[in-house]
């Protein structure tokens, strides 16, 4: 099963021209290009413009609001013969007063900049990513992952020197020890857990009230998927698993994780919660998923649209896991 072109995030084609990110003349050149472009994002949110039509804003290199940047751009790809690269715009402070949503499980604040037409704003990607065309989700999805990764890696993992951006953004060195650092994914299993006519759906604490959504947890060290699979089921839910078997992938800048679409059988039924996992968990057949789906039962909503766990939902009701 390969739908990865179907799926949010899960890809556009995007040249990423990694042999540039050495190559400083070659990239000075493109940035002087008439069509360079860079995407800019304030604290994880992607510049979108439009009100109908949502588009990913691409600014020219040499826009003033992309002086409140601290860092270079980071350098995405190209499209065409044009170069594209992202900008976290961490020193800018937007005029509302309130930004406790910040950070929220889903943010529904914009901030707009006063160097930017009205139709400019920063907004949360989540909220917005099933509006974009899959090459501007592409590009943000991985903008944000990235610019997320520097955020939080300044500093060595060896000796704990500061460490300096490299390869045009996709490098961290360190001048004291020689270490070098790269863009750090997190694999994580979500699981279609099927017995019988019935899935395996479980809700955590921190959701929006009533969403349920599958099973999900990171691989450890020295795993295997089909162990993950297996191990996460177990800790949550207390169900054992047999057989197993990968579906679809989607990357997840949330902040910076690979989802592993994955299909088991469920060998028992009972289910015991950890608490410290999850909320509570249940099986729900595919006639009350076809309702849950569509919005039509009053407990259970699904999980948002654009992510991999309603996709996967979605194929299994349709039978098209195969």
């Amino acid at each position: 099963m390969d739908h990865s072109d179907i799926l949010t995030f899960g890809g556009s084609g995007l040249d990423r021209a990694h042999e540039l990110r050495g190559d400083a003349a070659r990239l000075a050149a493109l940035a002087a290009r008439p069509g360079a472009a860079v995407i800019a994002l304030w604290r994880g949110k992607p510049l979108l413009a439009g009100d109908g039509t949502l588009v990913l804003a691409r600014l020219p290199p040499a826009h003033p609001a992309l002086q409140q940047a601290s860092a270079a751009p980071a350098f995405l790809g190209v499209e065409g013969e044009e170069g594209i690269w992202a900008a976290d715009l961490d020193r800018f402070v937007p005029e509302e007063a309130d930004l406790s949503a910040i950070g929220a499980f889903l943010d529904p604040t914009e901030q707009r900049h006063p160097a930017l037409p009205a139709d400019h704003r920063f907004a949360e990607l989540r909220a917005t990513m099933t509006r974009l065309t899959a090459r501007d989700a592409e590009l943000a999805a991985t903008a944000r992952a990235l610019l997320g990764w520097h955020e939080t890696h300044g500093f060595c993992a060896r000796c704990g020197q500061r460490s300096a951006i490299a390869m045009a953004g996709w490098q961290r060195d360190c001048a004291a020890c020689g270490a070098h650092h790269f863009p750090r994914t997190d694999p994580v299993v979500i699981m279609l857990i099927t017995r019988g006519n019935d899935l395996l759906l479980g809700r955590n604490a921190a959701w929006p009230a009533g969403m349920f959504s599958l099973l999900a947890g990171f691989i450890e060290p020295g795993e295997t998927v089909e162990a993950a699979v297996r191990r996460e089921v177990w800790e949550e839910a207390g169900v054992r698993v047999g057989a197993v078997g990968y579906l679809a992938s989607q990357p997840w800048p949330f902040p910076a994780s690979l989802m592993l679409g994955c299909r088991g059988e469920a060998l028992t039924s009972a289910i015991t919660v950890d608490p410290a996992e999850l909320e509570t968990a249940l099986w729900v057949s595919r006639e009350r998923l076809a309702a849950v789906m569509s919005g039509q039962d009053s407990v259970i909503r699904a999980p948002r649209s654009g992510a991999i766990a309603q996709y996967l939902m979605q194929m299994w009701l349709a039978d098209r896991l195969d």
